[in-house]
């Protein structure tokens, strides 16, 4: 599908999906699927018979698999390596493939390739939680039988059987994504990267806003003291009368967009932000609950970014700016602060960027925000697919110890070895051949050397240091491939901002869109507030851009935004269904 027909489809077809996909509860697809759970019954003497046959006990059938993965191709890596693809079908049978359905935003290509209807083995999603804009997209697919109910199929698996215990997944996961109380039992999607244990923070990356080591130096300032708005004003002053440059030798733009593209940043302007950045929605000191429209936040917020515009210390495309561009002047370090980044980002393991802030919240200091299990990412089966349970199978293969050594760290012997615990050694050859040359290391096809394609269906259960007795790829052969992982955690002080967190398990704001009988056009109000909040950092005068905030917070209020807030108040009183606010 080329990318035009995905804009000129994807537009006409979002409304559509819109207007019946959130207030709708109208689905047919109810109950369990006994006739499928039937066909799944003699799983458990799969492993004798594939014996008796000379099959590895891991056999599935011998039949191809592929998968339409609607998201960013810096996530996922459609090309996967010969070698690994044939272990793949000497241990499953399963000749495995994934094509990524390119499109300038990644829902407009799953919207456009539902409506499409000619879907492949299963299809997946980006989907951190229900408040993503991905649910009632899939949702309404769901309802309208698009989809297989997956939960006979996990009755009979190794992992994806725990999806079924009452305490393994987070709440939002397990009422809100997966098993909604109106499919009364069925689940359409699964919900992916689930820790195995919960309230515990595996992964040790620091995310956020970065700034050139050598420029903070020049300026003999400490970045972590960079702590609200009004401080990062006057450093981008400051580096701006600095005239620093590039590695071209151009002037460089005090605050550049995300390495991922134009977009909003909450943790650029968290002490302006009202709630986080995609949902906008946080309960006062005194109780009540408030969007940010209804607050100073959004015009102080609009007139903080137009002085940073006319100021020309922030670039004029950093709300809409495409991926490669920001991330090649990253690279380039054209810009002296990038807006949003990671310690494992390859170009920066010599530390040339270093955290800045973090930026204090709106309602107090800085407080790390944990997830009792945090979901990313999801799956589904259309309900065209043949032998479903085929497909379940392979992804509970691949979330497996057995699978995830492979999509982790690839072939025994060519790319690892075991120690006597039967835990992986990374290959030299192969950490130098990463250091060296990241492309080339790509192409032998596993997680470990940046080829993700194990994750679609495998990242879930995850317990690196249980299952591999290491946090990170290669720590056990002290492979020194992200070297700054450590060091940028302990400059930041990863571990005492761990222990003072807090750890909740709740849903997101807008989680409950889907149930309230006004959603579709609220949800529409809440779209054009975004895209309004965008135009009202570009308008010519404050004045002009109060009006514009004013006019879609009056649209928001006509599609029963106090009703939906009230909602959210009962909610939040409820134990089960606890709201992040």
């Amino acid at each position: 599908m080329s990318r035009k027909w995905t804009k000129l489809l994807a537009i006409p077809l979002l409304a559509a999906m819109m207007i019946t996909g959130c207030s709708s509860n109208n689905n047919t697809n109810t109950g369990t699927d006994t006739n499928a759970e039937g066909g799944n019954s003699g799983a458990t003497n799969a492993n004798a018979t594939n014996a008796s046959e000379g099959k590895p006990a891991t056999w599935i059938a011998d039949r191809k698999i592929k998968g339409l993965v609607f998201m960013g191709t810096d996530d996922y890596t459609e090309e996967m390596n010969p070698e690994i693809k044939a272990k793949i079908k000497e241990m499953t049978g399963i000749d495995f493939e994934i094509e990524i359905m390119k499109a300038e935003h990644s829902i407009d290509g799953l919207i456009a390739g539902l409506a499409a209807n000619d879907l492949p083995d299963f299809v997946a999603f980006y989907l951190n939680n229900s408040g993503r804009p991905e649910m009632p997209v899939v949702l309404k697919a769901a309802r309208e039988s698009m989809f297989t109910d997956l939960t006979p199929y996990f009755k009979d698996s190794k992992v994806y059987s725990k999806y079924l215990q009452d305490d393994y997944l987070p709440i939002d996961t397990k009422f809100g994504v997966m098993f909604r109380p109106e499919f009364q039992g069925s689940a359409y999607f699964a919900h992916m990267n689930i820790q195995r244990t919960g309230g515990q923070v595996t992964w040790k990356g620091v995310g956020g806003p970065y700034i050139r080591k050598d420029i903070v130096d020049a300026l003999g300032i400490d970045p972590r003291t960079i702590t609200s708005t009004d401080q990062l004003y006057e450093l981008a002053k400051k580096i701006k009368a600095g005239n620093f440059t590039d590695k071209n030798g151009s002037p460089v733009m005090p605050i550049g967009p995300s390495y991922w593209g134009g977009k909003e940043v909450g943790a650029l302007f968290n002490d302006l932000e009202w709630g986080a950045d995609d949902q906008r929605i946080k309960q006062t000191k005194d109780g009540k609950v408030l969007h940010e429209a209804q607050t100073d936040y959004a015009m102080k917020k609009v007139e903080y970014v137009q002085k940073l515009l006319k100021e020309k210390l922030i670039h004029p495309e950093f709300f809409t700016m495409d991926e490669s561009r920001a991330t090649e002047g990253a690279l380039n370090g054209s810009w002296a602060i990038i807006a949003d980044t990671h310690s494992y980002q390859e170009y920066n393991q010599d530390m040339h960027y270093v955290p800045l802030g973090p930026i204090n919240q709106a309602d107090g200091p800085y407080q790390m925000q944990i997830s009792y299990k945090s979901g990313y990412s999801a799956w589904a089966i259309p309900a065209t697919t043949k032998k479903p349970e085929e497909v379940v199978k392979f992804a509970d293969f691949l979330a497996s110890r057995e699978g995830k050594l492979l999509w982790k760290y690839g072939l025994e012997g060519r790319d690892y070895t075991l120690d006597d615990k039967g835990n992986p050694i990374v290959k030299q050859e192969v950490i130098d051949l990463k250091a060296k040359d990241p492309n080339a290391a790509k192409k032998l096809g596993f997680g470990g050397v940046g080829n993700n394609w194990g994750d679609i269906l495998g990242s879930t259960d995850n317990d690196n240091m249980a299952d591999f007795g290491e946090e990170n790829y290669g720590d056990n052969a002290s492979s020194g491939l992200f070297p700054a992982v450590e060091k940028i955690a302990t400059f930041w002080d990863f571990d005492k901002k761990v222990k003072e967190g807090v750890v909740s398990d709740a849903y997101q704001p807008t989680a409950f869109i889907g149930e309230f009988d006004r959603g579709t056009d609220l949800k529409a109000a809440f779209d054009n507030y975004n895209d309004s909040l965008i135009q009202a950092y570009y308008a010519k005068s404050p004045d002009a851009a109060k009006k514009i905030l004013d006019n879609a917070l009056k649209q928001m209020e006509a599609a029963g935004l106090d009703d939906y807030l009230k909602l959210l108040a009962d909610k939040n009183a409820d134990p089960k269904t606890k709201v992040k606010l």
